[in-house]
């Protein structure tokens, strides 16, 4: 997909709350039904920071909406973005708005997101055709990052040497590689097994605050004047 295509939108990085979370939670909370406000709650209760996909440089903004629509779709609450050459765009048509329901981690350069993740505990893995791993075995992995490179030039060889090791998806048919949008399909679905839960109580809690945010028209308007 083209990046020009009308329907392709560059995501920031997410801004401050507006006010304090339990605040928010307080003053939105009556304004959107039980039933909402149940699945909510019930989503994040299965949210999970304990896997992340790392996104490297991707062209393609079908690809980014794909990778993101996964990440909710399984659970993982963190989504981490590499921009070198290409800001990070996606396809609203594709995210269905998927977008607003995760943490979005915006890194200028692969070192920064390197640092990152490591100071954060992660072990970083790369997919490969020679993998040592299966995606059930990641699913072990107690802290685990799974960087999905640029569609022409796969991860850069910075990550490659910080990787703490390799997984493949195992194939047994003629074709040798899957593009990013199945590859991390299939890694998320698997690799996120046992995983589902793991949100401490202010991670919630500003999660919360944020659905409401993205679900309540003239959120901050109101907040404005009830605060």
């Amino acid at each position: 997909m083209k990046r020009d295509h009308p329907d392709v939108i560059e995501l920031g990085a997410r801004p401050p709350l507006p006010a304090p979370a339990e605040t928010i939670v307080e003053v939105l909370s009556p304004l959107v039904t039980e039933a909402r406000l149940a699945r909510m709650r019930g989503v994040l209760a299965q949210r999970t920071r304990s896997l992340v996909p790392v996104l490297e440089d991707l062209a393609d903004p079908h690809n980014g909406a794909a990778v993101m629509r996964s990440a909710d779709a399984f659970g993982c609450h963190r989504v981490h973005v590499i921009e070198d050459r290409h800001p990070f765009a996606v396809s609203h048509r594709v995210t269905r708005g998927t977008h607003r329901w995760l943490e979005l981690i915006k890194h200028a350069s692969t070192e920064a997101a390197l640092e990152a993740l490591a100071a954060d505990g992660y072990a970083i893995y790369v997919a490969a055709m020679d993998g040592e791993l299966t995606p059930e075995q990641l699913a072990e992995v107690p802290r685990a990052a799974v960087v999905f490179g640029n569609e022409h030039k796969g991860v850069s060889e910075a990550v490659r040497r910080a990787a703490t090791g390799t997984y493949a998806i195992p194939m047994v048919g003629f074709v040798e590689s899957l593009n990013v949008s199945v590859a991390s399909a299939i890694t998320l679905y698997v690799a996120s097994r046992g995983r589902h839960g793991d949100l401490d109580d202010d991670a919630r809690a500003e999660a919360l605050a944020r659905y409401l945010l993205a679900s309540v028209r003239d959120a901050e308007r109101i907040l404005r004047e009830r605060g």
